[in-house]
């Protein structure tokens, strides 16, 4: 399908994907970084639950949420897969996010997992000034990572990623501001995640569950040779828990939370000394340590990157559930609130899972928002 050409321009060179500068005491100052897609809950389950995870029932998306799950899954193996239609409420038909997942229980102490994600931005004509069609492109991108995860001890897991990154968006085009013409690629990465789980038991009923998951830690994206104009990956933390109360024999409900902060500098970052700091001279470890004190508002600007997902999950019999969420952003981070809701089914080997997104705010336009997600799952379960 044809979409407007300014879509590639926007995500061509680094310079346009980076984020606001904002002078000190201005409102909104979004932190904005490349493939900003692997952030994107993948699954229908936790994103039922407004997008809650990192300590949630293990399952096969943990390598998504937190890897350390994987060690408590209660399945042999088990393969997962998710397909989420993008931009549906501006009626585009060929932009899709693919997501599929699976995992091995090599013994009761340790599992590994893969999962690849695939998002394809259609069919785009990049057409010249005089609006002649030069070229069709198929804007791409996709990950793919392997996971492994161990038991520490009966209660305490730890997890590692290596995971592989390809951002194709121009398909190698030349762009051209008037006076220069610059030679696109894709760009290529690789980063690590690392993660830690822990479950206790508080009674034969109840149980809780604390998490905490560092993911994205690579090398910046480049869109073309321009070793100046390099994108920082979408480098995140993750904390929560999950309380379980297993009412009685048929009836069974979690409540979830997590916090969430992007470990990237916040523009503008200055310098006592040296004034402002360039922003493409930030080393990825440095940035991420610095995410922590850099917000130009101090405090106040720092607590308003972190982003809450709040979520509910009932079971019946263990065959039927039925999800809710909502997940918090700053109006002066992006603004994304939304409300969410899914149901889930198993039978057998077989898992089916649904979502869907509910906007709360209009400050944020989402693309995701009054969108139906679909995941469905086969697990070998252990004989008992």
């Amino acid at each position: 399908m044809k979409k407007l050409t300014f879509l590639t321009m926007l995500v061509a060179l680094s310079g346009t994907l980076c984020a606001q500068y904002s002078e000190i005491g201005q409102e909104k100052n979004f932190i904005s970084t490349g493939l900003p897609i692997i952030l994107i809950a993948p699954d229908a389950i936790s994103s039922g639950m407004g997008d809650v995870g990192v300590a949630s029932t293990p399952d096969a998306y943990s390598a998504h949420w937190n890897n350390a799950k994987l060690a408590f899954i209660d399945g042999i193996t088990g393969v997962y897969t998710t397909y989420t239609p993008w931009l549906r409420k501006l009626k585009v038909g060929d932009m899709n996010l693919f997501y599929l997942a699976g995992y091995y229980r090599i013994n009761d102490r340790s599992t590994a997992a893969a999962s690849l994600t695939y998002f394809t931005l259609g069919d785009i004509d990049n057409t010249d000034v005089e609006g002649n069609k030069i070229q069709t492109m198929h804007p791409n991108e996709f990950t793919f990572d392997v996971s492994y995860a161990l038991k520490l001890n009966d209660n305490l897991s730890l997890g590692a990623t290596g995971r592989f990154l390809r951002s194709d968006l121009t398909n190698g085009q030349t762009i051209s501001d008037g006076s220069s013409n610059t030679t696109t690629k894709a760009a290529n990465s690789l980063a690590a995640d690392i993660g830690l789980y822990y479950q206790q038991a508080i009674d034969k009923t109840q149980d809780f569950a604390l998490g905490a998951f560092i993911s994205n830690l690579g090398a910046k994206l480049s869109y073309s040779d321009d070793d100046n104009d390099k994108e920082f990956l979408p480098a995140n933390l993750r904390i929560g828990g999950r309380y379980t109360n297993r009412i009685d024999e048929y009836n069974k409900i979690s409540v979830m939370l997590d916090l969430n902060k992007l470990l990237v500098p916040t523009p503008p970052l200055r310098d006592d000394t040296a004034g402002w700091v360039d922003y493409n001279q930030i080393g990825v470890i440095e940035g991420a340590l610095r995410s922590f004190g850099d917000a130009p508002g101090g405090l106040q600007e720092e607590l308003q990157e972190i982003q809450i997902s709040a979520g509910a999950e009932y079971w019946y019999s263990e065959t039927f559930a039925v999800r809710a969420g909502y997940f918090f952003e700053h109006a002066n981070k992006g603004g994304r609130q939304y409300a969410t809701v899914g149901v889930g089914i198993r039978y057998s080997y077989f898992t089916g899972d649904f979502s869907y997104l509910i906007p709360t705010t209009t400050i944020s336009t989402n693309s995701l928002a009054n969108t139906i997600r679909v995941s469905i799952g086969l697990d070998m379960k252990p004989t008992k």
